[in-house]
């Protein structure tokens, strides 16, 4: 309900929406948050690390698909890398606005004639759409944004 974004085709600009209200809510959530806070798993919730990390690596991941590309061992590093403690508030925020930048240069450049083009996921090659693709991004963030604000909450009861 943010109207519409100048430039933008329709039918991707709920993806640039999702990006926009993840970073408005990690940044809320996650403010005053210490680096312990961060990496806690209260009750055995993934950290907020974590789930920022996740957040940021899926994209880059799935928008490979996207452009119908395949991981790189890059790609898969990181992705073993997700649960790995360290990274600050802010550094884990960059990554994330990073990514989503990335993300957001591909989709804006996206010809609406090939929304419905076929793409391959994984090494199984699971079918799906480009426009299939962009979709489950934006609800994956907002899921993993939720996971993260609650064990942001968590986190800060248990200091």
């Amino acid at each position: 309900m943010r109207g519409a974004l100048p430039g933008v085709n329709h039918f991707v600009a709920p993806l640039l929406y999702s990006f926009q209200m993840a970073r408005e809510d990690l940044a809320k959530y996650t403010e005053g948050l210490t680096t312990e806070q961060i990496w806690a798993t209260p009750h055995g919730f993934g950290s907020v690390g974590f789930h920022l990390r996740h957040i940021a690596g899926s994209t880059d991941r799935l928008m490979t698909y996207v452009q119908g590309g395949q991981l790189s061992d890059a790609q898969m590093a990181v992705l073993k890398a997700e649960k790995e403690p360290g990274a600050t508030r802010e550094m884990l925020l960059a990554g994330l606005n990073t990514a989503f930048e990335k993300a957001e240069a591909i989709t804006r450049a996206l010809d609406p004639a090939h929304l419905t083009d076929p793409r391959g996921v994984g090494r199984k090659q699971l079918p799906a759409t480009v426009i299939g693709l962009l979709v489950h991004i934006a609800e994956h963030t907002q899921r993993h944004v939720g996971q993260a604000i609650s064990a942001a909450k968590l986190a800060r009861l248990s200091n």
